[in-house]
């Protein structure tokens, strides 16, 4: 699809790639709506970006969000699923001093699943239904996926569902061919955002040393994968990692 032609829904775009993501279509001519919960976020990004605060963990304010965005654009063709939260931690810890063994909570768990997995498939499944019902197509969903999908230690939660989120990409793919709908997902590695900026020196240190190209990723490597899958209508169901080589 030509990016002129977007009327675009992005989550999670009021800071890091989203924003950066809002701010390129916006400037290729894409109608842009943004939804996050960073209001303050929300209130800088460009003038003429239709932003509203969505707390994709909450049905409800996605099923009123794509209501609005579509009133807004216009119209509605294409999604970018980036809103995601981390709260990492091992499933079971036993401290070496102690002997204490703690466990991570459901609700920790269910933080990670609730916005990452079940907010992205319900954005998609609002947005793919405004969309059929208004004959919008050709569309096009990019669901932000992570390299971490393979296994990672200390995230159980987050790889559960960025795992699911790569699945759910080829069956969404599958389902949705029939209203000329693509369905394609990005894979970061580490990617300079406002979280990896709030890490320990040493240890983001140490994952700059484990990958090839010898730095960590910036929001641009990014859209420049985005803007692949966005474009290209022959590309359809597949995973695409940027890692810099890194994986897991």
């Amino acid at each position: 699809m030509n990016l002129k032609d977007l009327k675009i829904i992005i989550t999670g775009g009021a800071q890091g790639m989203g924003a950066h993501f809002a701010t390129r279509l916006f400037e290729a001519g894409a109608k842009v709506a943004v939804g996050d919960v960073n209001e303050e976020g929300l209130k800088a990004l460009p003038a003429g970006i239709h932003r509203r605060r969505l707390d994709v963990s909450k049905e409800e304010d996605i099923t009123a969000f794509v209501g609005w965005a579509y009133d807004q654009m216009g119209g509605l063709n294409a999604l970018i699923n980036n809103a995601g939260i981390l709260r990492d931690g091992l499933l079971v810890k036993k401290d070496k001093t102690t002997g204490a063994v703690t466990k991570m909570s459901l609700d920790q768990f269910n933080a990670v699943i609730n916005v990452n997995l079940v907010g992205a498939t319900l954005m998609v499944r609002e947005v793919v239904a405004k969309m059929v019902e208004k004959e919008q197509g050709p569309g096009v969903i990019v669901n932000m996926s992570s390299i971490a999908r393979h296994g990672n230690r200390g995230q159980s939660n987050y790889v559960s569902a960025k795992a699911a989120l790569a699945a759910n990409t080829v069956t969404w793919m599958k389902e949705f061919a029939p209203f000329r709908i693509r369905v394609g997902a990005i894979a970061p590695g580490m990617v300079e955002t406002p979280m990896t900026k709030g890490m320990n020196q040493k240890a983001l240190d140490a994952f700059t040393a484990q990958i090839p190209v010898g730095r960590i990723g910036q929001p641009e490597d990014l859209w420049v994968a985005v803007k692949f899958v966005l474009e290209c209508d022959y590309f359809n169901g597949r995973t695409i990692d940027v890692d810099g080589g890194m994986g897991f």
